[in-house]
C-alpha cells in the first residue's frame, strides 16, 4: 500500500458495534499474534520489587541484549537495540537518511510506506535506486526474500522487517546485519504472543542504530519487559515446541478452510491467507459466528486468518 494510508487487523470494539455481541464474545483471528503466549507468571514472580519502581539499570539491559544476540545469531559486527515495539522503530527509521526514493515491494505491511511518506520520501513498489524495505516473510502472503535480492544495490539504507521470521528462523537474513546501511527488525509480540509487552529490536549498522538510540532516549524498555524478554529468548525448548504446535495448527486451519470452499492457504504459521470468491462476504459470514478476520482494501478476494487458540477451533469447524 503506497502513501500514508493505514490498514490493520484488530478493532474488536468496532466489529462488535457493527455485527453485534460484546467484545468478550469474539474470537479475534484478524492478527498474526500467537494465541498461546510465552508464560510470564514465573518470570514476574521472580522479579525484584525495583523492577517496577526503579529506572531500568544496565545489567538488565545487558542481559536482554546478550539473550537476543544468542537467540538470533547476530553477527559480531552488528549492533543491537531494544525498543518499545517494532512499530516505534519503523516510525523513526526514515529520519535516519535525507528523504529520497524508497522501494517497498507490495502489497505488504503498510506502516513502512506510511512512515517514509510522513518523512517526505517518495515511495515506490518497484524499481531500483534509493532505500529499500523488505518484509521477510512478507505480510500478508508469506513471501520470503533471498540475500542476493537485497544486496549489491548500493542503497544507503536497507530495512529487513523480520517480525514474523521467528516461526521460520531458517529464512532469516540476519547474516546481512553487519553490512553498512542494513537494519533488521525483530518483533517480540508475534511469535511470543506478547504484543502488549511492547518490545522490539533493531539489529544492524552501528552508526544508524546509534542515531536510533538517541531518538528513543535513555530508558526505552521497561524493567519488566527487559526481564520477560531475556527469559523468553533464552527458552529454546518453548520456542521449538511452539513452532511444532503452530505447524500442526496451520495445517488444521488450511484443511478447515479448504473444506469450506476457499483456495489453498499460504502465508506463515502465524497467519494464513486464502483466496476466496468474495472476501467481504466471507468476513460477514465469519462475523456471524463472532469470528473477526482480516480483509484488504487492495484485494476483494483475500481473506487472512490468524491461528485460533485451543478453545477457538469449535467456532471454525463446520463452516
Amino acid at each position: 500500500m503506497i502513501g500514508g494510508a493505514r490498514d490493520h487487523g484488530g478493532g474488536l470494539d468496532a466489529a462488535a458495534a457493527r455485527h453485534g455481541g460484546a467484545r468478550a464474545d469474539w474470537l479475534d483471528l484478524s492478527t498474526g499474534i500467537n494465541p498461546v503466549p510465552y508464560p510470564v507468571a514465573d518470570v514476574l514472580a521472580c522479579l525484584a520489587p525495583d523492577a517496577w519502581t526503579a529506572l531500568p539499570d544496565g545489567a538488565a539491559q545487558d542481559a536482554l541484549t546478550e539473550a537476543a544476540r544468542a537467540h538470533w545469531l547476530v553477527p559480531r559486527g552488528a549492533a543491537l537495540l531494544a525498543a518499545p515495539g517494532a512499530s516505534a522503530l519503523i516510525a523513526r527509521i526514515p529520519a535516519l537518511c535525507p528523504p529520497g526514493r524508497v522501494v517497498i515491494p507490495g502489497p505488504t505491511y503498510n506502516e513502512h510506506a506510511a512512515a517514509f511518506a510522513a518523512q517526505g520520501w517518495h515511495v515506490a513498489q518497484q524499481g531500483t535506486g534509493g532505500a529499500r524495505v523488505a518484509v521477510n516473510p512478507n505480510n500478508p502472503d508469506g513471501r520470503t526474500w533471498r540475500a542476493e535480492e537485497l544486496t549489491g544495490t548500493g542503497a544507503a539504507l536497507t530495512v529487513i522487517d523480520e517480525s514474523f521470521c521467528d516461526i521460520s528462523p531458517e529464512a532469516s537474513l540476519i547474516a546481512l546485519a553487519d553490512r553498512p546501511g542494513v537494519i533488521v527488525l525483530k518483533s517480540f509480540g508475534k511469535f511470543w504472543g506478547l504484543a502488549g509487552l511492547r518490545l522490539g529490536f533493531a539489529i544492524g549498522d552501528p552508526a544508524l542504530l546509534a542515531r536510533l538510540a538517541e531518538s528513543l532516549g535513555p530508558w526505552p524498555v521497561s524493567g519488566p519487559a527487559l526481564a520477560i524478554g531475556a527469559a523468553a529468548l533464552r527458552d529454546a525448548t518453548w520456542a521449538d515446541r511452539t513452532r511444532e504446535r503452530l505447524r500442526i495448527d496451520a495445517a488444521r486451519l488450511d484443511a478447515i478452510m479448504a473444506a469450506a470452499g476457499t483456495g489453498p492457504g499460504r502465508g506463515t504459521r502465524l497467519f494464513r491467507l486464502y483466496d476466496t470468491d468474495d472476501a467481504a462476504a466471507w468476513q460477514k459470514r465469519l462475523a456471524g459466528r463472532r469470528i473477526w478476520s482480516r480483509v484488504f482494501p487492495y484485494s476483494p478476494r483475500w481473506l487472512r486468518l490468524g491461528m485460533p487458540g485451543p478453545d477457538g477451533w469449535t467456532r471454525l469447524e463446520g463452516l
